[in-house]
């Protein structure tokens, strides 16, 4: 669903380590390893998360497309490499090996694991396991990190925070002075990057309970950006509209099962008198009186904050686990265990705040393009309506 710029990623998540490339920037472009670094050591945060995270510190190393701290306009290659390597070195080796590898041969129920080795016809599940991993997520935040950092130079904010973690729910609400800045700072502040205190204790009790059963908890979170102008998207065709590809970009990551943007359900239990949002005139601007179609309306951004919220399901990956079937030998048994997180709903909204950026800075050039970022930075000064 992008349109200007293309992504990929490459990597298991007991390889060598992630491959990432991003082409479509702009150049000169100011970016460090140590931005992209930030936004990984935020994925990394969050309570109730397993034992893989004692073991990785995540840190890109930047191979190509940037220059004395700016992009050339070239595919920007970032590697990531993975400690824990040295433990796999056998099991996951490039050249075949001597030794005898044990065999995953027990699918994990909401996994990839099934539907993938009947798809290429595998008889051994760690083919389909160490790829449907969420580690690759890893290289998405690496690469969105780039083009939140394109959003930030023309004044578009990228924000999250956790609403609910099992039953527990958050609804505090975002104070009306906080910048999207200082939304994250707060949310960053607390190991479940919700607003509400005494609602964090709950949420953390819960994951603990949660982790002592050997089981697994999902939740609810939103992601927010600001400072966007008119335009992006467009009502013409389905493809190119706005909610189409925030849609498709999120839905592609593992566990996220729902989307919603503003008041979404919610608002079809309401009257369309409750839920259309007014227009008003300042002297200056048109201005609304509420924010009810989250930022978007027609399949273009409205000017207004894009609102969106994701439903995460538990992590499928059970310490205490389901019941399954061996595909070798058909006999029922308990599923595959491997080392796993209770809970990541936290990390999630870090990782859903990079697709987010993904989509829009690809939005933004295809409305204004530029091959430099100055050249964007006219084009927008000249033409954007806020």
């Amino acid at each position: 669903m992008l349109k200007k710029l293309t992504f990929l990623t490459a990597g298991e998540s007991h390889g060598r380590g992630l491959l990432g490339i991003l082409d479509g920037i702009p150049a000169s472009l100011d970016i460090s390893e140590n931005e992209i670094n930030i936004q990984l050591a935020r994925r990394q945060m969050g309570h109730g998360r397993g034992g893989r995270m004692k073991i990785e510190t995540d840190k890109a190393e930047i191979w190509s497309g940037v220059r004395h701290g700016k992009t050339l306009g070239s595919p920007i290659g970032i590697l990531i490499q993975n400690k824990d390597w040295e433990n796999w070195t056998e099991k996951m080796s490039v050249e075949p090996v001597d030794e005898t590898i044990k065999k995953v041969t027990l699918p994990r129920p909401g996994h990839a694991d099934l539907a993938g080795i009947q798809k290429y016809g595998f008889d051994d599940i760690r083919n389909v396991l160490e790829r449907s991993s969420a580690r690759e997520t890893t290289m998405r935040v690496a690469l969105g990190s780039i083009c939140r950092k394109l959003l930030e130079e023309v004044g578009i904010q990228v924000a999250s925070r956790v609403t609910q973690i099992h039953s527990i729910k958050d609804d505090f609400p975002i104070p009306s002075d906080y910048s999207l800045d200082i939304l994250n700072k707060k949310a960053d502040e607390s190991p479940v990057r919700c607003l509400d205190k005494n609602k964090e204790v709950e949420m953390i009790n819960c994951i603990d309970d949660a982790k002592t059963s050997g089981d697994s908890l999902g939740g609810i979170f939103e992601v927010i950006a600001t400072g966007l102008p008119y335009g992006l998207g467009a009502h013409t065709q389905w493809d190119k509209k706005l909610q189409t590809r925030i849609s498709s970009i999120m839905m592609s990551v593992n566990a996220f099962k729902g989307i919603e943007i503003g008041n979404g359900f919610s608002g079809g239990m309401k009257f369309g008198s409750e839920v259309h949002d007014e227009i008003g005139w300042d002297g200056n601007k048109f201005i609304r009186h509420s924010n009810n179609a989250g930022g978007i309306e027609g399949g273009m951004s409205n000017a207004q904050p894009i609102v969106v919220r994701m439903a995460m399901k538990p992590i499928p990956t059970l310490m205490k686990p389901l019941r399954s079937v061996d595909i070798e030998s058909k006999e029922n048994k308990d599923a595959h265990k491997e080392r796993t997180d209770a809970c990541a709903v936290p990390a999630a909204a870090i990782i859903a705040e990079s697709m987010l950026c993904f989509v829009l800075a690809d939005a933004l050039l295809e409305k204004f393009g530029g091959d430099s970022i100055e050249q964007l930075k006219i084009h927008i000064s000249s033409s954007a309506k806020y």
